[in-house]
């Protein structure tokens, strides 16, 4: 391999790059963007649920109940009604997505010690936020109900109420907020995609402008022209992880508990991959459009679906959990996840670095035996 002809084609690369601002602009300024606009709107918390209110009752007791759901963080009370007719209307309206009746005979029922129905009607329209909200929901009424028997037992002089002491400790996100699982995901969707659109185009456009037979025609060989095409958006796709490590380090606060040093070395073996890929549609396509819609179908919809991003792999039916196996940003994910918030090492995500490594090494092999110097 001759290293001129690889510097060659690398600063004539460079040169296409910084004249065509369209792409440049894809390669650090789409990263940013879409970093941003997940990053702050995507979130798999609920939070401030609004909750609407008939309390039938009007007893110091039920207004002592509502308190409760007051004080929760989960739930924001947008008002108080007086008929079913206004509390539908509030859901049909999405102003409210619970609504909570409270029956006539509330403190009755409380101070004779019996159960006291609550209605509670939800907007199932979204099936997980109204489960998520329920489940919020069920943990208040228990609380409530807690502190009421200890209050009543309490008067017998019982001291010991529940056999059992449960203590919670949360390891690795202890906030438990989404945002600190999801960021580091939308780092590989964005990787995978940025990287496989840039990489799509490079040798499409050669064939199209009609310069690839110019190439062809001089001593540089094949390894070398691939070599010499994947330089620029290697340093370019490696801009933009420094930048989204920053981002999630300042802007979103995400806590990095591994090694910098082993998180950058692996993002590097995932983006030799992904760049691998995006050249390799390029020598097989010719034609920057279509080896665009194969980068975007082939690495946005897996990444974003069958990596683990945002949907469980574990609840996936059988057949599409054995798919996911072939998806790199699996792996990846999986690999900043740990990095990120648990502080593993290469000790335990070796097995993740070793499929990321075959990945890049079948897509190089297969960008250079696709590639062909000669004219169809």
């Amino acid at each position: 391999m001759n290293l001129k002809r690889v510097s060659a084609i690398t600063k004539k690369e460079f040169i296409q790059i910084i004249r065509d601002y369209r792409s440049l602009g894809l390669a650090i300024i789409n990263p940013i963007v879409l970093l941003c606009i997940f990053g702050f709107a995507l979130s798999l918390d609920v939070n401030n649920v609004p909750l609407a209110v008939w309390n039938q009752d009007k007893s110091q007791v039920s207004r002592d109940f509502i308190q409760n759901f007051k004080n929760s963080p989960y739930f924001k009370i947008v008002g108080f009604f007086d008929n079913y007719a206004q509390l539908q209307n509030y859901i049909d309206r999405r102003k409210a997505i619970m609504a909570m009746v409270i029956p006539k005979d509330f403190s009755k029922y409380i101070q004779s010690n019996q159960a006291a129905p609550v209605q509670l009607l939800v907007d199932g329209s979204d099936a997980n936020t109204a489960t998520i909200a329920m489940g919020y929901a069920n943990g208040v009424v228990a609380s409530y109900n807690i502190k009421f028997i200890a209050d009543s037992v309490a008067k017998l002089g019982i001291k010991n109420l529940s056999p059992i002491d449960l203590r919670l400790r949360v390891w690795f996100n202890e906030d438990l907020k989404s945002r600190n699982y999801i960021v580091p995901g939308i780092i590989a969707l964005i990787m995978m995609m940025i990287a496989a659109q840039l990489a799509s185009i490079t040798v499409a456009r050669e064939w199209e402008r009609g310069t690839m037979e110019q190439l062809i025609s001089t001593p540089i060989r094949r390894s070398e022209l691939i070599l010499g095409k994947f330089i620029p958006y290697f340093i370019i796709g490696f801009f933009d992880l420094l930048v989204a490590v920053t981002m999630a380090h300042f802007i979103f606060a995400v806590p990095l508990r591994g090694n910098l040093i082993l998180l950058l070395i692996l993002s590097s073996i995932f983006l030799t991959g992904a760049l691998a890929q995006g050249i390799y549609f390029s020598i097989v396509t010719k034609n920057q459009r279509l080896a665009t819609q194969m980068a975007v179908l082939t690495t946005f919809l897996p990444t974003f679906i069958l990596s683990g991003f945002v949907f469980p792999i574990y609840n996936m039916p059988k057949i599409i959990q054995v798919i996911t196996y072939v998806v790199p940003a699996r792996y990846f994910i999986t690999i900043l996840r740990g990095i990120y918030l648990k502080g593993e090492g290469l000790n335990i995500l070796w097995r993740q670095a070793l499929f990321l490594s075959l990945f890049a090494v079948a897509m190089i092999v297969f960008a250079y035996r696709r590639f062909k110097k000669k004219v169809a």
